[in-house]
């Protein structure tokens, strides 16, 4: 018996020699059975999780994305119209060149104030003076058709003061026309005193209506005219007015 025990604990021994032994060999101090030992190693197939650029150093981040446009310019060069130009054409309603002929309108008695007044000189003289009163630019065409009292009779134009374009008048300008009253050497007839005077406005074609008539007021004591009476065509300036 003492013999068999002796047997066992030998080969115990030898048995716990080789395990030693295959520890140290392996460098752990344990057998290795492909448990983790506190550390792990990542595989070949493992995603490395780096920052990205914009991460590591924020002056590289995308600003422009999130950018507000700006005025003219911006991320996509400005904002574009539907023609597909980043410049404004000038042809907009809001850019409408009220001084263009199609854009003007005929002055008469609802956008103008008119005055009517006789002058020392010429002799037997008046001057008609139309201011534009209105916010838009207003065409004066022809000349002023004349009415006393309730004459029947149309003074006639002096057609040698007819201008070479219509006279147009901007919002506060003034234009003016002369009248001829009565002839100086007296040869005129039908001569009368007249207390009311209508001015009426002529449109785009002669004899036209150019809209609403004015009714200026005269001196207390009257206009004495005759049948000689005539009228200039509308003038840009007071002296063309009275030259005639």
């Amino acid at each position: 018996m003492r013999t068999s025990r002796i047997r066992l604990f030998a080969a115990t021994g030898a048995a716990l020699a080789a395990l030693a032994l295959t520890a140290c060999e392996d460098g752990t101090g344990t057998e290795d059975e492909g448990a983790g030992t506190g550390t792990s190693q990542p595989s070949a197939s493992a995603t490395t999780d780096t920052p990205s650029d914009s991460a590591k150093d924020p002056s590289k981040e995308d600003t422009t994305s999130n950018a507000p446009a700006q005025a003219g310019g911006g991320k996509n060069g400005g904002n574009k119209g539907a023609g597909g130009s980043g410049t404004s054409t000038g042809t907009g309603t809001g850019d409408k060149d009220d001084n263009a002929p199609e854009n003007r309108v005929s002055c008469n008695g609802s956008n103008t104030t008119v005055d009517a007044r006789p002058v020392p000189r010429p002799v037997n003289h008046m001057l008609i003076t139309v201011k534009n009163s209105g916010s838009k630019t207003c065409d004066l065409t022809y000349y002023p058709v004349l009415r006393f009292d309730e004459m029947q009779w149309v003074p006639q134009p002096i057609e040698a003061s007819k201008p070479q374009a219509v006279v147009t008048l901007a919002p506060g300008e003034t234009a003016y026309a002369g009248v001829l009253l009565s002839a100086a050497d007296g040869s005129g007839d039908g001569g009368d005193t007249a207390h009311k005077l209508t001015v009426a406005f002529q449109g785009r074609t002669p004899n036209s209506d150019g809209g609403p008539s004015a009714v200026p007021g005269l001196p207390a004591d009257g206009v004495y005219y005759d049948s000689s009476m005539a009228v200039t065509y509308w003038q840009q300036s007071m002296a063309d007015a009275l030259t005639y």
